[in-house]
């Protein structure tokens, strides 16, 4: 069983501050990954879901990486890299870069362009990824999240991955939102760090092993994530949170609220094909938010 030391933690899948245009807005990133990191955050993790990773090409992450290591934050212990690519040139372009760059380890979705992909063929792309990258391949967390995807990290591949790359494979975020197949991962590969993606299923599935989270309510209130992690302390404050969230575009709401917190508009926009949320949307979305708040400091 992890402790408080070995435990993965709580990572925050950070929002990517935007400019208009579609530019990466860094000192907005960098204000942003401080704040994360000092209200309960272990780390931060970029690139990821929430932060619109699958956008992102290595230009706009050579900069990512660079503000955040420029402003002092430790790669080593503080970021965790995605990596979301249909070819296995760009997945080892943007694993090599965030590795190159001292990052912790890797967050890596299996290849989604082709759909109805079967176990074989994945295994084979995953071992041809951890072949090009070599001695410099590390903490790799694998990221089930079909919804997105339409391509699923099964039990039998985690399986086969672990038992071909002991010491590699470290864990598997499931966002699947089910929490059965949490349960099933917990119970066939529990010496991993099995991660939840569901805010909303995180308390539970900590006290039945798993070891914690990438998730985008830490952009929010990582404060309130934290018990969740380190002492599967259910949250009502966090699960009212996630129920309005998913009321509207996802990551244009966590993106619109993460500028509400820090009184700074700025932070809204998207790039393009993602939109960002209209002003009367925010208007509902942030007085949503402050009730939910100010009801749990009653």
């Amino acid at each position: 069983m992890a402790t408080d030391k070995t435990r993965f933690g709580l990572s925050c899948a950070i929002t990517t501050p935007m400019r208009e245009g579609g530019g990466v807005d860094l000192p907005r990133l960098v204000h942003h990954a401080r704040h994360v990191l000092a209200h309960g955050c272990d780390s931060v993790t970029l690139f990821g879901t929430t932060g619109e990773g699958a956008a992102l090409g290595l230009p706009a992450r050579t900069a990512m990486m660079g503000a955040l290591i420029g402003a002092g934050i430790d790669p080593a212990a503080k970021i965790y890299a995605g990596v979301a690519a249909a070819s296995m040139h760009e997945a080892v372009e943007q694993a090599r870069l965030a590795l190159d760059a001292g990052a912790r380890g890797l967050l890596v979705a299996p290849p989604f362009y082709f759909k109805g992909v079967g176990d074989e063929g994945l295994y084979a792309w995953f071992a041809q990824f951890f072949e090009k990258l070599g001695a410099a391949a590390r903490n790799v967390v694998l990221y089930h999240i079909p919804s997105v995807t339409a391509v699923d990290i099964s039990l039998g591949l985690v399986q086969r991955l672990k038992t071909a790359f002991p010491g590699l494979v470290i864990g598997v975020k499931d966002s699947s939102g089910d929490a059965a197949n949490t349960e099933a991962l917990l119970k066939a590969h529990g010496e991993l760090a099995i991660l939840v993606g569901d805010e909303r299923q995180l308390a539970k599935a900590v006290r039945n092993g798993a070891q914690g989270t990438i998730c985008g309510i830490a952009n929010l209130v990582p404060e309130l994530v934290r018990p969740m992690v380190y002492e599967g302390k259910d949250s009502p404050a966090v699960n009212a949170l996630v129920d309005e969230i998913c009321a509207y575009p996802v990551l244009a709401a966590v993106k619109a609220l993460t500028g509400h917190i820090h009184g700074d508009a700025g932070y809204g926009a998207m790039r393009p094909p993602l939109e960002a949320l209209d002003e009367a949307t925010r208007k509902r979305l942030f007085a949503a938010f402050d009730s939910i708040m100010q009801a749990k400091a009653a």
